[in-house]
């Protein structure tokens, strides 16, 4: 059975294909034709993405490790990941148009992409065995039950480790969401979750996983939680 709203997965879909693959495609570029709160999540998403590689580098068998991009967007994340030397990577959106987009990103940049592996599904559908398995962003989508189901699923798809990152719940972000202020004017198109951290953490302990750190990335109008899981020998 799904573990999504059918629903929703399809507006999310329809969004990521039509007009917000262009509002985003921008938001994660160098294009100056965003507005202040883009360039804000613009330099949240960033930082995020920073930390994920700092962490990676940290692992002395990175360069000869598997992973798999999941929800990777423009490729903000898979075109660094490239330019480390690693080449023996799986991407995947839900949306066709952020496949193209990261396939011509990394063309632009001359990059190895013969060990590259492109996949236009959701994250319910992706299959595979991967030494690392990242998520970045992406759980916005989906409300705390559905986003634990996800956290299991990608559990199962790793040997080792899982990073992602989400918009944490607080009573202060939950405030500011109840009044607009939280996600703005026309990123409102598709809905916009936050989650409770401990139910996070707990379904991925159910599956055999501890944090091994985890780090809040905020800026105005944006507020992401990154946590790295591994497997329990």
């Amino acid at each position: 059975m799904p573990i999504s709203n059918n629903l929703e997965k399809e507006e999310v879909k329809d969004y990521f294909n039509g007009t917000g693959f262009d509002r985003w495609r921008r938001i994660y570029s160098k294009s100056e034709d965003v507005n202040t709160v883009q360039k804000n999540i613009r330099i949240g998403h960033q930082k995020t993405v920073d930390d994920v590689l700092d962490w990676i580098k940290d692992d002395p068998t990175f360069l000869k490790s598997s992973f798999c991009d999941a929800g990777c967007g423009v490729g903000s994340l898979s075109v660094p990941l490239l330019k480390l030397g690693i080449n023996d990577i799986q991407v995947s959106d839900i949306s066709a148009s952020m496949i193209d987009e990261t396939k011509l990103r990394i063309k632009r940049e001359n990059l190895n992409s013969k060990k590259i592996k492109y996949k236009i599904c959701d994250l319910e559908n992706l299959s595979g065995s991967f030494d690392f398995v990242i998520c970045l962003d992406v759980f916005i989508h989906y409300p705390q039950p559905v986003a634990e189901e996800m956290v299991k699923h990608l559990c199962s798809l790793t040997k080792s480790n899982l990073i992602v990152s989400f918009a944490p719940y607080t009573p202060f972000l939950a405030f500011l969401k109840s009044i607009g202020k939280l996600f703005p004017g026309p990123s409102k198109t598709t809905r916009a979750y936050t989650l409770r951290e401990q139910g996070i953490i707990r379904a991925a302990k159910e599956q055999g996983f501890a944090v091994s750190r985890k780090k809040l990335n905020q800026a105005p109008f944006y507020f992401s939680k990154l946590i790295e899981f591994k497997k329990n020998n």
